[in-house]
């Protein structure tokens, strides 16, 4: 059974690492076609970015080739290999040589660590085709949050190309998570509570500062956290966490002056990594809590 377990995480690991290599691709196409709509809106956009992504958007999907963002040559399946490529040819591009950065390797890592932690700390055993379903869906939502998470975090923006379809499928995963409950009402109620908490008190931010404190896009984000966590207290508990890491993230920046009171902050990173701490950690936290309060009361 043990050789099992170990079996499945490591699969999951290396799935992780080829999905986190589509995601970084991914961000990058999604990033030239935001700065291609930018120019023909006739919005501000980065010149010099545009020319260096802008073969990246037009291509057929069959004609679409991976290639360096440099040199623009097309790279073979060798140079595709996640994390090995990078790592067999010191971090550089194998034709012109220059780096390519910390950005895709990272993303690549961090998609292999959170498919197979997903396997490990799954609330639930995996049986029955509806219960694989529902963990398969959250695999396929997780590298969704991926590209958000790395967009967000470089370019300050959550794309609605990729926000509304998570949103859908957070839907279908909140209705297989009623069925496997037995109680619909109960998951569709705290479903609603979580958006609420998410989505909603963003949603009054928003208005209260016309956009100066919170992002349009977060307040969407809500939704699909919501709808994935289906619960008020676990939303609470995401979005303090949230506000805690961001707290840790900004802190030592504005003590160093790095960052000051007009620093453009990407929330929608620091909500995610809340709602994956809630969704598998939260009611540990929270029977801590109840626990601890009450041991102090008494």
């Amino acid at each position: 059974m043990c050789y099992y377990i170990v079996m499945w995480i490591g699969l999951l690991f290396l799935l992780g690492l080829v999905f986190g290599s589509f995601a970084g691709a991914q961000v990058w196409r999604l990033r030239a076609s935001q700065l291609r709509e930018d120019k023909e809106l006739k919005l501000d956009y980065d010149k010099a970015e545009y020319k260096r992504l802008i073969g990246l958007t037009g291509n057929k999907l069959s004609d679409d080739r991976s290639r360096c963002l440099s040199c623009r040559h097309e790279l073979a399946w060798y140079d595709l290999l996640p994390l090995v490529s990078w790592l067999s040819t010191g971090g550089r591009c194998r034709y012109c040589r220059r780096q390519i950065g910390w950005f895709e390797p990272t993303i690549e890592l961090g998609s292999g660590l959170l498919f197979a932690a997903s396997y490990i700390l799954w609330p639930v055993e995996l049986s029955g085709w509806l219960g694989i379903a529902q963990f398969g869906l959250w695999l396929i939502i997780s590298v969704m949050m991926v590209i958000l998470f790395a967009y967000d975090a470089k370019w300050f923006l959550l794309p609605d190309k990729i926000v509304f379809p998570l949103i859908a499928l957070s839907v279908v995963f909140a209705a297989i998570a009623a069925i496997l409950s037995g109680d619909v009402s109960g998951v569709l109620l705290g479903a609603l509570g979580a958006i609420g908490i998410l989505s909603g008190i963003y949603y009054a931010l928003w208005l209260i500062s016309g956009g100066r404190w919170i992002g349009f896009g977060d307040v969407k984000l809500g939704i699909a956290l919501g709808l994935l966590l289906a619960n008020w207290q676990l939303a609470f508990l995401a979005l303090f966490l949230a506000n805690l890491i961001g707290l840790v993230v900004v802190l030592p920046g504005m003590v160093t002056k790095t960052l000051g009171k007009k620093s453009q902050i990407p929330f929608g990173p620091m909500l995610m990594l809340g709602m994956y701490l809630s969704f598998f950690f939260g009611q540990s936290i929270i029977d801590w809590y109840i626990s601890t309060a009450m041991m102090l009361v008494v």
